[in-house]
């Protein structure tokens, strides 16, 4: 079975909060906090420890795949060091600024380049925008079906068994391959790199395909092509408010609270 999983690197969601800061000028991205590598989503890592359980129980190849600048390349050696088999990271001028939309639509050029594969997995959602849109659109291109929070994938008589998990259970789907999936934090957790492991992946060489190494229309990227505008962006101002209620008794002071309680909405 072979796979293609893709990752995307992203601000440590475990920085200090007096590390996070937005860009003053426009105040439309965040700062890479100074001292703090960036980390591979953490969906995207169950995402390749999934892979990683079906290439132990069913046998063959494993294909990481990023889209992002020359600091991605350690995430993709990250995904390496866990078991994958290759990694590919997509760097271009013309990939910047790429809104999920466009993201999408370049992994899929990526992939149909690839070709080969029986399985694509992506994790459910980024941990920084939280969007979950760039599995579905990478199906959506590809034409191809889609299983969305998956979190167990089997082979049955031809056909990928895949269970889906749901607020009070789950789902089982026939999906015949090649098919896309995103991996739900119900896969468990990810494995830790082996020694072995990190010494192979800080050896390797990851190649590096622009916009012409997979024949991508110019008219799909830019800024001028992103479907929507991020118009604003603010790290949010938390106050606190304590007001004492007295009474003669505890019913008058309840009434009072009530009353209070109403008064600012929340009953």
């Amino acid at each position: 079975m072979n796979s293609i999983v893709c990752i995307k690197e992203i601000p440590d969601p475990e920085i200090p909060p007096v590390k996070f800061k937005l860009d003053k000028k426009e105040m439309l991205r965040v700062l890479p906090p100074e001292g703090i590598p960036s980390v591979i989503n953490p969906y995207d890592e169950q995402a390749v420890e999934l892979a990683l359980r079906l290439k132990e129980k069913y046998g063959g190849n494993i294909t990481i795949l990023t889209l992002g600048d020359q600091s991605a390349i350690r995430i993709v050696k990250h995904a390496l060091a866990m078991g994958a088999d290759e990694g590919i990271l997509l760097q271009d001028e013309a990939f910047s600024e790429a809104d999920s939309f466009a993201a999408a639509y370049v992994l899929s050029r990526a992939i149909q380049k690839i070709g080969g594969y029986d399985l694509i997995l992506c994790g459910r959602q980024a941990a920084d925008w939280d969007e979950g849109l760039v599995g579905i659109q990478i199906a959506e291109k590809l034409n191809l079906p889609l299983v969305t929070q998956t979190h167990e994938i089997e082979t049955a008589n031809g056909d990928f068994k895949i269970k889906r998990a749901i607020h009070y259970g789950y789902q089982i789907f026939a999906v015949s391959p090649p098919a896309v999936v995103t991996i739900s934090s119900e896969a468990g957790q990810p494995r830790l790199p082996s020694g072995w492991g990190i010494i192979s992946a800080a050896k390797a060489q990851i190649p590096v395909w622009k916009a012409a190494d997979i024949d991508a229309d110019p008219g799909q990227l830019g800024i001028e092509k992103r479907r929507r505008k991020l118009t604003d962006l603010y790290i949010p101002q938390h106050t606190r408010k304590c007001d004492i209620i007295l009474g003669e008794t505890p019913a008058e002071a309840a009434v009072k609270l009530a009353e209070s309680m109403r008064k600012a909405g929340v009953i």
